[in-house]
């Protein structure tokens, strides 16, 4: 095996694919603290229990271990930022009030999310802690919004779920076996649902056989509010979180937005073990071969308490999406213009070329010999020497 063979879904990004990652994840970073974002930056690794303190099962599967030679305990390479994220509300800023943190990492899969995922996705999200109203799911809602936009994906939709309504259902009568219940929701496969349910309350069977067809618009005569509504029992826990979605369809802010088209899939219930509120995922049209058209771009929702563990019993919501494959959606834009210098060991020239890249010019200057070196720079400028003076002149044939 060659020795420069990299391990499977782990890949080099190259100069144009670096330039636009970087780029996007400084644009990112710059958007959320105009929202008032504080940026945190977590440790790769932590101990094991501590990095998965109230992540579930799914996330421990997705996690490398090793053990410490120091400590002899097992550590953990992150898979997920979002739990480091709420410890550090929880455990180190100890705030009484609203904290509002971003983040921006690489994180580590020990098995990729799809055949062409990247087992080292590069993570990227914000989170509210310490406000319970649906104001901080509707501003992490924008944020994820503003953040596709500035990638440049105009045209998306958004979808939004509820993680309470299924316990609520489960909780007429016990028995069933979750795991295999939330899969078949997912996959929307109603034989099999209907096979599961048989011998299940009529209540909660016809309950539960309904939620794979409430999808569809938020609004009007025809929404899936107003058919969930009508065919879900009014439990105490089930109108509250239909409440809860229709104060987020309501909201001013789609009206602002009008080239985000708001949906509902009560049965889009991925992270059922990690979310307890309202969930979202936003889709694009326009996705390369390394993610599956039925694929989110962003993904998100409420996950209150998840700081419970680490001492502190907060309200939280927040969003992520993967910068790698946010950056394959984006136009490719053109080659940076820069000018050409020779190389040459003289004083003057090296004072021209502070001073036209402390001006925010891209100067290289060319080795002897490699004039025609490829480069990610386009060249339409040259630095040459004029009567003793260093001087920008255009390139002809630009």
């Amino acid at each position: 095996m060659p020795r420069w063979l990299l391990p499977e879904n782990i890949a080099d990004a190259l100069p144009s694919e670096a330039r636009r990652i970087e780029q996007l994840r400084r644009n990112l970073l710059d958007l959320y603290r105009s929202y008032g974002y504080e940026l945190v930056m977590p440790p790769l690794v932590e101990y094991l229990d501590s990095l998965l303190t109230g992540a579930g099962s799914e996330l421990l599967l997705r996690t490398f271990k090793l053990v410490d030679q120091l400590s002899g305990r097992t550590l953990g390479v992150r898979a997920d930022m979002t739990p480091q994220v709420a410890r550090i509300d929880a455990h180190l800023l100890n705030r009484s009030g609203v904290a509002r943190l971003c983040y921006g990492g690489s994180v580590l899969h020990a098995r990729p999310a799809g055949h062409f995922a990247s087992r080292e996705p590069l993570q990227v999200g914000a989170e509210i802690y310490g406000h319970a109203g649906h104001e901080a799911d509707l501003e992490v809602l924008e944020l994820m919004i503003r953040s596709l936009a500035s990638a440049g994906l105009k045209q998306v939709r958004v979808d939004l779920s509820h993680a309470a309504i299924v316990p609520a259902l489960l909780a007429i009568e016990s028995g069933l076996n979750e795991e295999e219940l939330y899969t078949l929701l997912l996959r929307k496969d109603l034989p099999d649902l209907a096979c599961l349910l048989g011998a299940s309350a009529p209540l909660q069977r016809d309950a539960l056989l309904a939620l794979p067809g409430l999808y569809g618009p938020a609004l009007g005569e025809q929404s899936v509010l107003t058919r969930a509504r009508a065919v879900l029992p009014p439990l105490p826990l089930v109108t509250a979180a239909l409440d809860d979605l229709e104060r987020i369809c309501v909201s001013s802010l789609w009206r602002e937005l009008p080239e985000v088209t708001l949906s509902i899939d009560l049965a889009d219930l991925r992270g059922y073990r990690y979310h307890n509120g309202i969930s979202f995922a936003a889709y694009a049209d326009a996705v390369p071969n390394s993610i599956a058209a039925s694929t989110s771009v962003a993904r998100g929702g409420r996950y209150d308490g998840v700081g419970a563990e680490f001492g502190r019993d907060r309200p939280a919501t927040g969003f992520s999406l993967e910068l790698r494959a946010l950056a394959e959606l984006t136009t490719a834009s053109e080659r940076t213009r820069a000018i050409r210098a020779p190389w040459l060991d003289d004083t003057d020239l090296r004072s021209a070329l502070a001073r036209l890249r402390a001006s925010g010019e891209v100067v290289v200057q060319v080795m002897p010999g490699q004039e025609h070196e490829q480069q990610e720079f386009a060249f339409d400028r040259e630095l040459v020497q004029t009567d003793g003076e260093w001087a920008v002149r255009p390139i002809s044939g630009i």
